[in-house]
């Protein structure tokens, strides 16, 4: 027995195996808007609608302006005292803010809105009792 190297063909090459492309990740699902950042965007677009200052608004709310502006910018999470009496300050009710932000909270959302899913089968009209 001789001691031989293998015998590879006078014409075959070695390739190196290359890991497929990798595909891009999907991209996460848009987040929804938080609360917060809906009524602070709603309390800064009528501020400067009424070209009114955030020094103003703030003293006559009895707020703090640096307090203010972080509500305005969703940084903050105000109590239900502090958003009625900014909405007082530029001439809103609380339930005009909250309409407000709502409004703009069903534009956001419905722009990403999933197709409503249907479910095969049947289609069943009328009510269900349950006791």
């Amino acid at each position: 027995m001789t001691d031989r190297a293998p015998h590879h063909a006078p014409h075959a090459r070695v390739v190196p195996l290359r890991p497929a492309p990798a595909r891009p990740a999907p991209a996460p699902p848009p987040r929804e808007p938080l609360w917060r950042d809906l009524v602070g965007d709603v309390l800064r677009t009528e501020r400067l609608a009424q070209e009114r200052t955030l020094k103003d608004v703030a003293d006559e709310a009895r707020i703090s302006m640096p307090y203010l502006s972080e509500v305005e910018r969703g940084r903050k999470e105000a109590s239900s005292e502090v958003l009625a009496a900014a909405a007082h300050a530029l001439g809103l009710g609380l339930g005009d803010l909250l309409s407000r932000a709502h409004g703009e909270l069903v534009r956001v959302t419905a722009r990403r809105a999933p197709a409503p899913r249907v479910v095969p089968g049947p289609a069943r009209d009328g009510m269900c009792l349950a006791a």
